[in-house]
């Protein structure tokens, strides 16, 4: 399919980079495409960023049926622009479309498309240390129907963002609240996809999570409120005497790409991995006798986030006296510098624009 491009006579004028934060700013094109019944994925174009046009009956706004994606584009100290395994995000994506009755999309044509518009507005990639371009695919439903069932009408729409660090400590520690009265998803529902309702619901623990000092909310499973599954925006690690473990994937999680990077880099270095199930109560008799060396979550927005505090109840346990731990660190550095190419890419990770 052809990628028609029309560019703005308008373009915006660039932020500063050292004040970028993360998801305040959006370059001058977004990419769009079309799904109609019968008619399949079609007219693919670049245009220039702007408002939508969306009937006030539009299914997405009444039942939620939509998906995304995030992934980052980032600039060489040569001037290379590469993606970082963009075609683990496109599968992904398509996991989420299946369950939430979405038409597939084509994978490697999608990623072609974020290539294009990428380029198209690569003046856009700051350089700053630790910047890059957030780049996030989305699907959601059009039809102007007030009545729940799959839509028969789309959009896929790809928007571009020049982002400095997630938390505005950056790779500081992070203090972690685990909620015990919400839940966020149960195996069978749709918290193993990236779906937008999952983070409508994840809202009031994060509200709750901030109102007691905390940056985070990490979730328990929503069956027995026993069993660690994720951080809000992250998956999460815990570092033992003898293991790095990280919750299994049982259907209520994230398969996270950074998550799967990360145990894939561990295993290359000789560490043991596990994905298994863990109980909060593991953790806290873990810090009691000395064990948990350290804790990370994990995300495309944050990369590696060290967490440097875990509250349950009435329990606070502080991690590695509060520092970043020596794992933690070692992966962060190797991880962005894949990503940013100042070290190798011997994983094969990497996709040049």
């Amino acid at each position: 399919m052809e990628i028609k491009i029309q560019k703005t006579t308008s373009p915006k004028p660039k932020p500063d980079q050292t004040k970028l934060g993360f998801g305040n700013y959006y370059t001058d094109h977004m990419f769009m495409m079309n799904y109609d019944e019968g008619q399949g994925w079609h007219d693919a174009r670049i245009v220039p960023y702007g408002p939508v046009q969306l009937d006030p009956a539009a299914m997405v706004l009444h039942y939620a049926q939509e998906v995304f994606e995030g992934l980052k584009a980032y600039r060489t100290a040569e001037g290379k622009i590469q993606l970082f395994r963009p075609e683990k995000n496109m599968a992904r994506m398509n996991v989420s479309c299946e369950r939430l009755c979405i038409p597939l999309i084509d994978e490697e044509f999608a990623i072609e498309a974020i290539k294009t518009l990428v380029k198209v507005d690569q003046d856009w990639i700051p350089t700053e240390p630790g910047t890059s371009l957030y780049i996030r695919p989305y699907i959601y439903a059009t039809d102007p129907h007030v009545g729940v069932h799959p839509a028969k009408h789309l959009t896929f729409t790809i928007i571009l963002s020049p982002v400095g660090a997630y938390y505005p400590n950056g790779i500081e520690p992070v203090k972690i609240y685990v909620e015990q009265k919400y839940v966020r998803a149960v195996a069978g529902g749709t918290g193993f996809t990236k779906a937008g309702a999952n983070y409508a619901i994840s809202l009031k623990g994060q509200e709750e999570a901030e109102a007691q000092g905390y940056v985070q909310t990490l979730w328990l499973d929503g069956v027995e409120k026993k069993y660690v599954e994720e951080v809000g925006s992250m998956n999460v690690f815990f570092m033992f005497e003898d293991e790095i473990a990280t919750p299994a994937l049982v259907g209520s999680i994230l398969g996270g790409i950074t998550r799967m990077s990360i145990i894939e880099l561990l295993r290359a270095k000789g560490y043991t991995v596990n994905e298994r199930r863990i109980t909060i109560d593991e953790i806290v008799e873990a810090h009691k006798n000395g064990k948990l060396k350290e804790a990370f979550g994990t995300g495309t927005a944050a990369v590696i986030s060290p967490i440097g505090e875990l509250k349950y109840g009435d329990i606070v346990m502080t991690v590695n006296d509060g520092k970043i731990g020596e794992v933690s660190q070692m992966l962060y550095d190797t991880l962005t510098g894949i990503q940013w190419g100042r070290i190798p890419d011997d994983m094969g990770w990497t996709m040049t624009v």
